[in-house]
């Protein structure tokens, strides 16, 4: 674990305990003890309670949105935030196609499948020092969360819930990029180190077993729920920015895909999907909605579902703006001013070609050239090449007539039609193929173009001859397109492979195969931790 981040913590914390020691009438005022902010915290007294803990504990949703750690590396600046780790994760598959050109921008590297994976190289070490930091700050509030202090208090069951979850999303993401997957062969392999507790003089630990580090995190995620309910914070659908019963059991279903716990996830995804059953409509899904022209199209980020949270009913996580990060679309939006302007996030012939003609997904991808589009801040005029996606296209911002304000919307990291597809993946996983057929069945009839017929696993020209788990994977890869890094995530705990070597579109042919999806411990845990075994 990196010690570094400690006394960033210890600062924070101490911040927020300077400021609210007067209010607290504690003496000396800037000599708190964490006896005092235990009997503080014991002493059912809420508004001190929420005074104490709360600043600390409303830091753990924005975690999962907040912006990784600077100075961990000299590497691309979209390291530098979750979205952009992720971004980077989809370059490094199959479905992405990064411009029509070669290119030596931010992202080529990734694109071109150079090295990301070895000790030094600086496209490694943010996936660590982000998650450690996360882990590291969760725990140091759940020093003072103890069952004893925590009691029957409501808000703070609620917040050590929120510490619980934080902690296994960081442990999680770490296990998806520094160790096998668990069924590809993972499960015989290391895990990660596992601290359960801050302290600054704390020992190092050796890496656990993968199987160790994945009862760690589910253990957290179990008693999160546990706590949760006994808070009674149930799905809080209309508050998207907090950390809800959704937001634990879609990272609990999550976790259980991961290690083939069927039934878990089943069961976890049909308690999210009572409480989310409606899905995104042909008329919101991506930018699509042109009223202006051809050559200088107005595509409103009001009217597509994945720039604006207020008409996607799916969202399960998300942002509004001024929260939300924008990373992920100043690189995928092909209207945005900037770096997005030249790498286009294309798809993957292959992968369009798949798309069924009574699918309106496929209106998310452009057939043929834009052709040139003028930029509003710079005035340079760019050729917008074919299958530039529509997906996550605006020429505005939210709220703004003024195009160079193109870029102001909010975000989102879970919603619903992934729950569909891991539940089906599940069932077919399971061996119940009628069952996941018709899981999928859901989304298909959902994804129809108004006035055809309500395409099925059946009827879905692609999908003929494919086991139910192909079909699985094939709309995964159609549904999730370039978000979150999904697809490479997935290729990764499926085994498939990045070969492409027969694109009539990718501008790089190469491959990469299942092993060297798998990070490297990063060199200065190997220098600092003399415990940690590498992979």
């Amino acid at each position: 674990m990196k010690r570094v981040y400690i006394i960033g913590i210890v600062f924070l914390a101490s911040m927020i305990l300077y400021s609210c020691s007067e209010e607290l009438d504690i003496a000396p005022p800037n000599k708190i003890t964490d006896e005092q902010i235990k009997e503080l915290l014991a002493s059912g007294d809420e508004e001190k309670i929420l005074l104490v803990m709360g600043s600390m504990a409303n830091t753990m949703p924005t975690l999962m949105n907040g912006s990784a750690l600077s100075g961990a590396g000299t590497a691309d600046p979209r390291y530098r935030t979750t979205q952009g780790m992720n971004f980077m994760r989809s370059l490094e598959g199959n479905d992405i196609v990064f411009g029509d050109k070669n290119l030596s921008i931010f992202g080529a590297d990734e694109y071109y499948l150079r090295d990301f994976t070895s000790t030094a190289v600086d496209k490694n070490s943010y996936y660590w020092h982000s998650s450690w930091n996360i882990i590291t700050t969760a725990n140091k509030m759940l020093n003072f969360l103890d069952d004893e202090t925590v009691g029957d208090n409501a808000s703070l069951k609620k917040f050590k819930a929120w510490g619980l979850v934080a902690r296994a999303y960081s442990y999680n993401y770490l296990m998806d990029n520094y160790q096998d997957a668990y069924l590809q062969g993972g499960d015989s392999k290391l895990g990660i180190m596992l601290y359960d507790f801050y302290s600054p003089t704390q020992d190092y630990k050796p890496r656990s077993s993968a199987k160790d580090t994945y009862d760690f995190i589910k253990n957290d995620l179990t008693n999160a729920i546990t706590l949760l309910d006994e808070a009674k914070v149930g799905y809080t659908v209309d508050t998207l920015g907090d950390i809800d019963m959704a937001v634990t059991k879609f990272l609990f279903a999550r976790v259980a895909l991961a290690t083939g716990d069927w039934p878990a996830v089943i069961s976890n995804c049909d308690d999210i999907l009572e409480n989310y059953p409606d899905l995104m409509g042909e008329d919101v899904y991506g930018g699509t909605k042109n009223v202006g022209t051809a050559t200088d199209p107005v595509i409103r980020p009001e009217t597509n579902g994945f720039l604006f949270n207020e008409i996607n009913p799916e969202v399960i996580l998300g942002w509004p703006v001024g929260q939300a990060l924008t990373a992920h679309n100043g690189w995928t939006n092909p209207f945005g001013e900037g770096n997005g302007s030249i790498g286009y996030a294309r798809i993957d012939n292959r992968l369009y070609e798949k798309i069924d003609d009574a699918d309106y997904r496929k209106n998310c991808f452009m057939e043929t050239a834009f052709g040139d589009y003028t930029y509003p801040t710079s005035g340079e005029i760019r050729y917008i090449p074919a299958y530039t996606n529509l997906k996550f296209a605006a020429t505005h911002g939210i709220g703004t007539d003024d195009k160079k304000n193109v870029g102001t919307v909010t975000c989102y990291y879970m919603r619903s039609s992934e729950v569909l597809l891991m539940k089906a993946e599940a069932q077919a996983q399971a061996g119940s193929e009628g069952a996941a057929k018709e899981t999928l069945n859901i989304l298909l009839a959902a994804r129809t173009k108004a006035g055809e017929t309500t395409l099925t696993c059946d009827n879905y020209a692609s999908m003929s001859g494919l086991t139910a788990l192909q079909m699985v994977q094939l709309q995964s890869r159609i549904e999730l397109w370039g978000e979150d890094g999904r697809e490479f995530f997935n290729n990764k705990r499926w085994g498939i492979a990045v070969d492409r070597s027969n694109s009539a579109t990718h501008v790089d042919k190469g491959t990469l195969s299942v092993t060297d999806m798998t990070l490297q411990i990063p060199e200065e845990e190997m220098l600092y931790n003399p415990l940690c075994e590498q992979n």
